[in-house]
Parts: C-alpha cells; structure tokens; sequence
C-alpha cells in the first residue's frame, strides 16, 4: 500500500511485461518520480506500484549509495525468489476461498518473520511464472485446475508455433534459393497459411503467423505470396483462385462414382417411348462441345412443316435424392471457364452416356411441332422417344452450309426461325445479344476471339430452344403442374439505334434497360422474350433447375402425379440459384483474367475504345475488341459523350490485381 510519505521507499511495477524494481525520490500528487537499478530516472502513476517497500533510505543521500542501496535491496530479493515453490504454494491455497494478501503468501513459503524481501521475492516468482497464479488488483489470485491446464495447452501451441515459424521459413528459403531438399511433413500446413493469407487476407485463421514466416523470408507484399506459391510448385502461373476462395468441388465423390457406374450398366425402359429410328436427327453446337444435350430434326411436306427439337432425358437415369442428383443440385449448374470445365454430373455421364452423341441411342423427350409454311403452329406434342443422331454440326458449319444454300433443312429450319423471332418481335421481344468473348489456347501463346451470337445457326438453335422453352412452360401452367418459371415483367425501355453507332455499344445500352430476371413458381411474362409464360428445360445435363422441369415435364407426360410440390420447387429454387450465380461470377472473373493478361502482353499497342459513361473524374469505356470495360481519367479540355470512339493505349495491366491502367493514344 502505497502512504503520503514514499519518498525513499522501493517501490516495484511493471513496464514493458517486465517487474522493474526502482527507488521513489520524489511524489506529487498521483505522479512519482523513481530511479531504477540502471541508473534511470522516470516518472510513473503511484497506480501502476505493485508493492511499496517499508523500510526507507534517506534520499539526500549520494546518487552512488542510492543506487548500491537499489542493486543490494534487488540482489537479495533475487535471491530470496530461488527459494518460493510456485506450485507447493498453489496447492496450499487452491482450495481456499478467501483471497490471500501478498504478505500472507509470503508469510506461507517463509514461515517466518517477513521481511521486504520476502514479499517481493513471492511477487516476483508468481509474476514470472503465470502458470498457477494471475495477477488481479496487484494481488496474486490462483488459477483453478482447469485454467492451468489451458495455460498449459496455450504454452505447447506457442511452442510449436514458434518452432513451426522457424522451420517454415527455413524450408522456404532453401527452395527459393533452389536447393534440392526433401518437402517437410509441415509443409502443407504452411502452404495452407500461405494460400489463406493470399485469398482471404487478415480474415485468413493462420494470418499472424503467416506474416512472421513471411517476415523472416523478407517478404513484406502479400501479392508476392503468389509467386512464392508458383514457386512452390503449389499454383499454376494462372491459378484460378476463386475456384479455391470459394471452395467449389473439382472432382466427384466414391460413393457418385459408384452410382456412375450402376448408371452405365442399366438397360433401357422403352416402355412408352417412340423408337425414331427413320428420322435425321442431328446436334448444332460450338467445335469443343461434349455434353450434347439438345438436337433437332425436320420433316417438310408441301404444305406442314413437323419440328422435332429432342433433349435428353436425363431425369430416367438421375433419380431424385441419389448421391449424383444431390452433388448437381448442390453445384447448381456446369461451368465452362477457360481452360477448364467444371461439370454438373460427372463426364462420363454428361460427356459420353448421356450426352446426344452421333451413332448411339439415347432416351429424349422430344417436342414435335406441326407448322404450316408461314410458320403458324397448328399442333404440338411432346414425347418420351429413343433417338439416334446421325450427325454433329457445328455452328460455322452450319453458316457455311446456309452460305452456300445447299440443304434444304437448314435453309427451312432458318427460314422458321426467322419467322418465330419476327412474332415474338411483335410481341415486344428485344432480340439483342453480345459475341461470346473465346480465349483460344495455342501450344504457347493465346488469343481472344469474339463469337457472334447473331449468325444463321446460332438463330436456328436459339428460336427452337426457346419455342420448347415456352410450350413446356405453356402446356404444365395450363395442366396446373407446379413449375419454376423464368420471368421478367417489366416492359422492356427499346433504345433506338443511332445511325453509325457502334453495334457493341448499342447492345449494352439496351441491355442495360432490361429489368430484372427472375424464377419464380407463379407466371408471369418474360418481355425480354415477348412471351406470356416461360421456363428452361432444354440442358438438363448443364444446369439442375433445367433437370427439374424436366422431371416436372415427363410426370405431364406420363400422367403421374408430379415430382415436386410448388412448395419444393421453391426450396429448391432458394438452394440453387445462389450457387448458379456464384458459378456465373467466377466464369466473368475468369474470362476477365484472361483479358487483362492478354492485354498485359500487348503494352503500348492501340485499342479502339467506346465512352460508355461519363464519371465525376473518369469515363467508362468499353475495349470493344476483346469485350473488356475499363475506366480511364478525364482530359482537361476534352468532354467526351458516351457512344464517342476513340483510341487509348494499354499503360499498365496485371490480372491477378484485376487492374488495368488506360491512356489517350
């Protein structure tokens, strides 16, 4: 306890995590001024003294005896401390109630007359040892059995901690510097710090420890961890670590392989399928497609065109609840990123067994549709079939052919379509796309090109998939089958295009004029399409909520009762469409990558650029060669209207930070 007259007195408190024994020279009001062992003078809170020696020297004394007065008071309490048991205190007063003064537990290991030294000596033991005691308002207060037993476990996992640092960064350092060393037991548990750190920054778990490794390596920049991590031989150069962020699954489970395999050794139930065995079935899709899920055929007569638009029946095979149908629900839908594909079923399924391809009989439901030459429908019909492709078009194929105006089927079947467009055009439908951006890989460098959506075949697949769309949705909602319907309700704002204006431009304003889209169990328009009801079956082995309609579709067709209540369907809905839109995130993120990169390899080179809009310091543009919208700074003295052309240079690009700096060419 600390009196008005400390003047002389030793007094000890703690600075730095340290008990620092000093002598009080001086006192006013809540302040006093001390002199350490060291020769050092400073003034500290009376609040911070830990313990206030009784005894007293005169502090007119010589600086020289002071301190040899301060160095002998320390030596003996030093001392004396060797003598405390920490642990044989504890467990004499454990199990007490009461709080013991400082001097009562001195009084305990000393069974004598105390002394100064002796209650500095317990302070200084407990205070050092911090295992059976903590210090609560300057008195030492026992830990119970379990506290210590924590503390305990707190001291192993810094222990290993501090080991695991020096051994982390030593590891590193030796394959930085290309020594041929064998991978350490412990080295994917730092590489699991590392990536964290990387991807999720200070919410990573490991993040302090992984700044020590770091810091020992001479690593300050967390984006360096990446090369570190290519280094490493963890990353690819191009590591997609989105896919990693957030956990999506890159392979599929024993137990769905084990289904895959079951799946494949089963045998047809033809039992209310028509075999088309005569017709000239045949898939129009782009050159690197495998999951075939959609097909077409045509019978012209003079005066009724008949349609057959067949998509595999996936749901005979999947059923609901198996390993696989829980896997595709839970990914929600396949992604196509570059370089990789993620799919929804497992390959052998959704690329070979299941997948439309030429020679091999696969089950479809099949829609058939009678149109007369104006392309009026007069009747349609769907129906569970076996069919059999008998050839595999791509897309350029198909244009070539139009070109050359040699086959009566594609010319018809464009023709019809044309005309089912041209109706829905009536109907309010905005039919207005932007090219698919492509990054075509060669053995050692890559490229980007940009695929029209507007092509003859392209039109072929996109009308007749819709027309299924909309009389699978049209015939379930007039035979009340529960179904997810894909809506857009507000009326769509046309933006007229402007003579000469670019085409790219153009699209995105009016893109940008659609309203929302949504799934919904209740039907409602879908304006963008100019249709009264609508929904999507049409890739049932690319996206679930498609294999659900499906399912819902062949209950109509076969007249039992459906698979899903409206209630289920909405659950489903809830559980779905989130994982659909992160999936669609990382695809743009991807291909976002990918452009960055390639314009990093092209610095200085001239890029046209569009003004998209105008900012309060910058403009949105857009690079309409490679699809990509930037910002660039304002000019002073140049006012720039959005749908304005000019042209930029690339300055600075890195993908991995997504950024990419602009300047005026």
């Amino acid at each position: 306890m600390i009196t008005d007259k400390i003047e002389g007195r030793i007094v000890e408190f703690i600075e730095e995590g340290r008990l620092i024994c000093a002598l009080c020279i001086n006192k006013k009001k809540n302040k006093i001024h001390v002199l350490t062992a060291n020769n050092k003078e400073m003034n500290i809170s009376s609040n911070r003294v830990l313990f206030a020696s009784k005894s007293m020297i005169d502090i007119s004394r010589s600086r020289s005896e002071l301190l040899e007065y301060l160095s002998k008071a320390e030596k003996e309490r030093e001392k004396l401390k060797e003598e405390v048991n920490v642990k044989e205190l504890w467990e004499l007063v454990k199990d007490e109630k009461e709080i013991f003064r400082n001097e009562d537990l001195a009084q305990l290991v000393f069974g004598k007359e105390i002394l100064d030294a002796h209650i500095s000596a317990v302070i200084r033991a407990l205070f050092e040892d911090k295992l059976y005691f903590k210090l609560k308002n300057g008195l030492f207060i026992p830990n119970t059995e379990e506290q210590i037993a924590r503390i305990i476990q707190q001291k192993e996992e810094e222990k290993t901690k501090k080991e695991l640092i020096e051994k982390g960064s030593s590891w590193i350092k030796s394959v930085l510097e290309d020594k041929d060393i064998e991978k350490p037991d412990f080295a994917d548990y730092i590489i699991k710090i590392l990536s964290d750190m990387f991807l999720f920054a200070k919410e990573a778990k490991d993040y302090e420890i992984g700044l020590e490794i770091l810091s020992k390596i001479g690593i300050s920049n967390l984006n360096s961890i990446k090369d570190l991590l290519v280094k490493l031989g963890v990353w690819e150069e191009d590591e997609n670590i989105e896919l990693i962020k957030k956990k999506i699954p890159l392979s599929f489970s024993a137990k769905i392989k084990d289904e895959v395999k079951k799946i494949k050794e089963g045998h047809f139930n033809l039992t209310g399928r028509k075999v088309l065995e005569d017709h000239e079935i045949f898939t129009i899709d782009s050159e690197d497609t495998k999951d075939f899920d959609d097909a077409l055929s045509i019978e012209i007569n003079k005066e009724e065109i008949k349609v057959g638009i067949h998509i595999a029946d996936v749901s005979e095979w999947i059923p609901i609840n198996s390993a696989i149908d829980l896997e595709a629900r839970r990914r929600g839908s396949s992604c196509y990123l570059p370089r990789r594909q993620i799919p929804m079923i497992p390959e052998e399924l959704s690329h070979e067994f299941l997948s439309l391809k030429k020679g091999e009989p696969r089950l479809a439901i099949s829609l058939f549709v009678k149109m007369d030459r104006a392309g009026n429908i007069r009747d349609y019909e769907f129906v569970p079939t076996v069919i059999k492709v008998k050839e595999q078009f791509s897309y350029d194929m198909v244009d070539k052919i139009l070109g050359e105006e040699k086959d009566e089927k594609f010319r018809e079947l464009y023709r019809l379509a044309i005309v089912l467009r041209e109706k829905r055009s009536k109907k309010g439908a905005i039919n207005i796309s932007l090219p698919e951006v492509r990054i075509i890989f060669g053995e050692k460098e890559f490229f980007i090109k940009l695929i029209p959506q507007d092509t003859p075949a392209h039109i072929i697949v996109a009308e007749f998939m819709i027309l299924y769309n909309w009389l699978c949705a049209k015939i379930c909602l007039e035979k009340n089958i529960p179904m997810l319907f894909r809506t857009q309700d507000k009326v769509v704002d046309i933006v007229p295009i402007q003579e000469g204006e670019n085409k790219i431009y153009h699209a995105i304003q009016q893109i940008r004029r659609f309203g929302p889209m949504f799934i919904s169990t209740t039907p409602a328009p879908h304006n963008v399409l100019g249709l009264d009801v609508y929904t999507q079956a049409t890739s049932p082995l690319r996206r679930y909520l498609d294999l659900v309609v499906q399912r819902q579709l062949k209950s109509l067709i076969f007249k039992k009762t459906p698979f899903y209540t409206t209630k289920e369907l909405e659950e489903i809905r809830m559980e779905v469409e989130p994982a659909v839109k992160e999936l669609q995130a990382i695809t743009k993120s991807r291909i976002r990558y990918w452009i960055i990169k390639y314009l990093s390899q092209h610095i200085g080179k001239r890029q046209k650029a569009i003004v998209l809009d105008e900012l309060k310091k910058k403009y949105r543009i857009i690079l309409p060669e490679v699809l990509l919208i930037a910002e660039i700074k304002k000019r002073s003295g140049i006012i720039l209207s959005p749908g304005t052309e000019i042209w930029v240079n690339v300055k600075k690009a890195d993908p991995w930070k997504d950024t990419i700096e602009l300047e005026y060419a």
